[in-house]
């Protein structure tokens, strides 16, 4: 038998989506960090190829380990279609992330061959220390977020190297 009846909660000081960490460093939040690339042609090998690079750059200038992922979107302009940039994801060992792709919209004059993705990251950083990725042409949707730290793009790549293989393994 279903009982119903009212009962007294004291008021949420906490927004129900957040948590405490249990590590001392205070609030656990989701946070979005954003990243947007292109790539020459609806070519598979470059569409995997660039999302990698984008998506490595993204966690290694944030400090995102995948096991603090919730989920990651990912997008493409209609002219790309060549494959799914969620496999790309999947190679660097991606595997607990929920992972979605889509089409953008197709609006006159956009920008064509983009790559966009969204990471859906449980942390504890402010929104302000959040670092937002833009290579090549797609540096024209924000020019405000064009600023990167020096980066060793071969390193990045022997670590993207890396992660493919333990991916696999």
């Amino acid at each position: 038998m279903l009982s119903v009846g009212l009962w007294y909660a004291p008021p949420v000081t906490v927004p129900v989506w957040a948590q405490v960490s249990g590590k001392g460093e205070g609030t656990m939040v989701c946070r979005g960090v954003r990243g947007a690339t292109t790539v020459q042609a609806n070519d598979r090998q470059d569409i995997l190829r660039e999302t990698r690079r984008l998506l490595a750059l993204m966690a290694k200038l944030n400090g995102i380990q995948p096991e603090d992922v919730a989920s990651v979107i990912f997008t493409t302009t209609p002219d790309l279609n060549a494959e799914f940039p969620a496999l790309a994801a999947r190679q660097l060992g991606w595997h607990d992330s929920a992972l979605l792709c889509g089409h953008e919209m197709n609006v006159p004059g956009s920008l064509p061959r983009c790559i966009r993705i969204l990471i859906h990251w449980n942390t504890d950083k402010p929104a302000s220390e959040i670092q937002h990725v833009y290579l090549r042409e797609a540096q024209s949707l924000r020019p405000d977020r064009q600023a990167l730290p020096e980066m060793d793009w071969e390193a990045l790549e022997v670590w993207i190297e890396e992660q493919r293989t333990r991916g696999t393994s």
